[in-house]
């Protein structure tokens, strides 16, 4: 008999299809359709925060074409939930105006195709894999505005036969099907979910992008890969747009969302408050096959955080895309430790996606950023941080410390990274501790550290710091800037980190708009080995 690959399920997911009866929506009175919106709004507001559970997700989306008109997406614990939350709708008056076209049930998956030590000894699996399967396991649903989403099955004919085939033909087909999918790591997310036993298909596949035009190419590219041509089936695509239940009255009138005037204490889609807490993952999970995952960056990001995970026989249908553009953006907290506002971090990935940069979520989660500054004897900070480090990797929270060494100053730079911001807050509570710490690069109390990091290839190691001297000279010359440093990691010089001091945030916001950075970025994207990550100190 044909392996199995073992599996351990996760959430269920629920993507609940409505259409709208526009003629009743039209006919009704103007009070009846104020209760319609306001009742509407509520549920949809208590969904996303996750009232109605301990911990999930919920999302709104409007529907282009005639199949629906509006997509709730829920994931929850219990398949209990999934059903209660049906049935709150229907008691809603906003349910009287509308048709469930048709739903999807399905639950997250991980499988053997991921790891087979996570299932034989699963104490063995390092701390990345395990923080990207509980993504996998426990997804939230992220920003990016456009979704599609379309089920899909192993083919079983005479000719091709998925089930027929041993286990490690299968995990090669879906190691190169997920080299397709790398190529679109910073465009695409995906949820993907086994509907094996639960729904028509065996998987549904969400996909979730900015640019709709890049869910339209990888869907094409990866039909012409043999794990999809010979052995793929699709079930219908929908295609629409994400946004926040305050948004609701707008759309049901006609006019464009999200509006863009956000939701204040409405909740919504974004920031607002998911009563998840602040641990929680957009597992980029997903397989065109078993519940495995067949794309870039396992770990959602954390692999060029230095965390590691991931393995090369996943099943994911278009690899574990992540947000586009130049760089993550996680939530940061400042030099002393504190979380970053939530309204100002906000503010800022708005501005940089004006400027066609993403400084959204990593893998759809907050990761939260405490850096401190020393003076001391690098090699004796380097010892001290070791054996904190030790304790922090007790932690399932810690994403990585490092200490990097400055090129034009006589500091180090300490970064913590963690999943939380009070872990990161308690980690900064040691790290204060370190000898001749400094508040910041500097005496300037401005917009403070824009920090970014790379992971340089090691043949490109010396291209690119020439090329960072260059843009020195450039920012050297900006307004409002302080002072800016490329450091290195002590313990691998080509992980890199640039540490940037401005007066302003919009003085910085500048340098992100100008040609030198856009050039700068393009040629960046030869030399490094992963895509940039962006973190803001402010």
């Amino acid at each position: 008999m044909v392996e199995a690959p073992q599996t351990e399920e996760g959430w269920f997911a629920l993507h609940d299809f409505r259409s709208v009866d526009w003629d009743a929506w039209r006919d009704a009175p103007e009070r009846e359709r104020e209760r319609a919106i306001e009742e509407g709004k509520r549920f949809l507001r208590h969904r996303e925060q996750v009232a109605d559970s301990d911990e999930g997700d919920s999302g709104l989306f409007s529907v282009l074409g005639h199949k629906a008109d509006l997509l709730f997406v829920h994931f929850r614990p219990a398949l209990d939930d999934l059903s209660s939350i049906e049935r709150r709708f229907e008691n809603t008056a906003l349910a009287k105006f509308t048709e469930q076209t048709t739903s999807y049930v399905s639950v997250t998956e991980v499988s053997g195709y991921v790891s087979d030590e996570y299932f034989e000894n699963p104490e063995s699996v390092d701390a990345g894999l395990k923080r990207y399967i509980e993504g996998k396991l426990t997804p939230e649903i992220p920003d990016d505005e456009y979704v599609c989403f379309y089920p899909m099955s192993k083919r079983r004919g005479e000719e091709y036969n998925w089930y027929d085939l041993s286990f490690e033909d299968r995990a090669d087909l879906m190691a190169d099907h997920g080299e397709v999918g790398k190529e679109y790591a910073g465009k695409i997310k995906q949820v993907i979910a086994s509907s094996v036993g639960l729904d028509d298909h065996e998987w549904g596949v969400t996909l979730f992008g900015s640019d709709p035009t890049d869910i339209k190419d990888i869907v094409y590219e990866m039909r012409f890969d043999p794990a999809s041509s010979r052995y793929g089936e699709f079930g219908e695509f929908y295609i629409g747009r994400r946004f926040p239940p305050a948004d609701l009255g707008a759309y049901l009138a006609g006019e464009t969302v999200p509006t863009g005037e956000g939701d204040g204490d409405e909740g919504g889609h974004g920031e607002s408050g998911h009563a998840h807490g602040e641990g929680g993952h957009h597992g980029e999970g997903g397989h065109h096959g078993e519940g495995g995952d067949h794309g870039a960056d396992h770990g959602g990001g954390h692999d060029h955080a230095g965390s590691g995970g991931g393995s090369a026989h996943g099943d994911h249908p278009h690899g574990e895309g992540e947000a586009s553009g130049e760089g993550d953006h996680p939530h940061a907290g400042e030099e002393d430790g504190e979380g970053g506002d939530d309204a100002s971090d906000a503010d800022i990935r708005g501005e940089l996606a004006d400027l066609d940069i993403y400084a959204g979520k990593p893998s759809g989660e907050d990761v939260y950023a405490t850096v401190l500054y020393s003076e001391a004897d690098v090699d004796e900070l380097f010892d001290e941080v070791e054996g904190l480090r030790g304790n922090f990797d007790h932690y399932g929270t810690h994403v990585k410390t490092a200490v990097y060494e400055g090129r034009v100053t006589d500091r180090a730079a300490v970064v913590s990274i963690w999943d939380t911001a009070s872990a990161a807050e308690t980690a900064a509570g040691f790290l204060s501790e370190l000898p001749e710490i400094v508040a910041r690069a500097g005496e300037e109390s401005g917009f403070g550290t824009m920090g970014m990091f790379y992971t340089v290839k090691p043949e490109h190691q010396g291209d690119f710091t020439d090329t960072f001297d260059d843009v020195g000279e450039i920012l050297a010359e900006m307004d409002g800037h302080v002072e800016t440093d490329l450091m290195m990691n002590v313990e691998d010089e080509n992980d890199m980190f640039i540490a940037s001091q401005w007066h302003a945030k919009e003085d910085a916001m500048a340098f992100f708009g100008s040609d030198e950075f856009r050039e700068t970025v393009q040629w960046g994207r030869e030399v490094l080995a992963d895509r940039p990550r962006h973190v803001f100190l402010a």
